[in-house]
Order: structure tokens, then C-alpha cells, then sequence
């Protein structure tokens, strides 16, 4: 399957969608670099001493955190080469990207995250709290990204294809993501929900 090289395709959705992995799958077929918020967040949670959900709170009232985690990807939308953006808010800065947004149920969601031990700084002591932080930590990001770029990220509008990831494999999420943006860019229709 042909994309163009400078494609830039963004991966939004909910937590434990599985964005990292089928970002990965991604930028294995695509040969795309791979950008991603998660990392950059989670690292700068852990240089903060603190861990994204505290981090999230603290951007609440704290510009920087967002300028400087932001000022990666609107830097990309002049690049003339091809990314993978695992982003919430990539399909914003990048207007002209093929936008995904992956859906999962939060408890589906919060098994995902507890079993994935790249998550280092998101530690739960138990499904329950799991899912609390994950919706206190949604609920926190798309209130300030309203607030602070009037961009609504709960929107699926915004989105050329959503997919709902709880019974797909990783592997079916990427085809799906790549016979969308084939079709895409050379102007077909193709489904918006899967």
C-alpha cells in the first residue's frame, strides 16, 4: 500500500487504547519517525518527581508544561517528512495530517495500563484506582485543551477515522489506519467509524 512520504498521520484517543503499540506497527510499514506525548509527558512527569496525573493537575495552572511539550508537534506541520504522532492533540496542530482517534472502555483501558510495565509512572494499586486516575486524568486534559486552544478533543468529528480498539488486534487497528489514509489521499470515501 502507497502512502506519500510526507504523510503525517496523528494517533489521538483514550488511554490504554493502544496508540504506542499500533504506532509502532505503523512506523514499521510506513517507515515513518515515530513522535509521541505519552513519552515526552511521562518523562517530564519523572524529571518533576511526580507522576502524569499530578503533572496534568499542575498544568492546570501552569503554561509552561504544555508550551513545551506543544512546541514539538506544531514544529512538525512544516516537515516535509512522514510521522506517526501519538499525540491528544497532534490533529490539531497538524491540520492537514490524517487524524485517528482510538476508542477502548476504561476498564479495558485499565487492564492494558496495569499490565504494561513501560508505564512506569503510572502505578496503581488496583484496577479501581486505575480507572479513577484514568478518567480524573482525561477529564483534566480535554477541559484544559478546551479552555486553553478552544479544541475539543471529545469531538470525533475532528477525526477522518475512529476505531474502536477493544476487539481488534493491534495489527488490524494499523490495516485499518493504513487502507484509511490510502484512500484518504487520493480523495475516496472511506468508513469514519469502525
Amino acid at each position: 500500500m502507497n502512502i506519500a512520504t510526507s504523510t503525517k498521520i496523528t494517533i489521538t484517543g483514550d488511554l490504554g487504547s493502544g496508540k504506542s503499540a499500533t504506532s509502532a506497527i505503523l512506523c514499521e510499514r510506513t517507515g515513518f519517525q515515530y513522535i509521541s506525548t505519552g513519552r515526552i509527558q511521562r518523562q517530564l512527569a519523572a524529571d518533576m518527581g511526580m507522576d502524569t496525573l499530578e503533572m496534568n493537575r499542575l498544568a492546570d495552572t501552569d503554561p509552561r508544561i504544555d508550551e513545551q511539550i506543544d512546541s514539538v508537534f506544531i514544529s512538525l506541520g512544516t516537515d516535509p517528512h512522514g510521522y506517526v504522532v501519538d499525540s491528544r492533540m497532534a490533529w490539531f496542530f497538524l491540520p492537514n495530517a490524517f487524524k485517528v482517534y482510538l476508542q477502548t472502555p476504561v476498564e479495558i483501558a485499565a487492564d492494558r495500563i496495569l499490565k504494561d510495565p513501560t508505564r512506569n509512572s503510572e502505578n496503581y494499586k488496583s484496577k479501581e484506582e486505575a480507572i479513577e486516575k484514568i478518567q480524573a486524568r482525561k477529564l483534566s486534559e480535554n477541559a484544559r485543551f478546551l479552555v486553553k486552544y478552544k479544541a475539543d478533543s471529545t469531538n470525533l468529528n475532528n477525526f477522518n477515522l475512529v476505531i474502536d480498539t477493544s476487539k481488534r488486534s493491534i495489527v488490524e487497528v494499523a490495516e485499518a489506519i493504513l487502507l484509511g489514509v490510502a484512500y484518504w489521499e487520493k480523495g475516496g470515501m472511506f468508513p469514519r467509524y469502525i
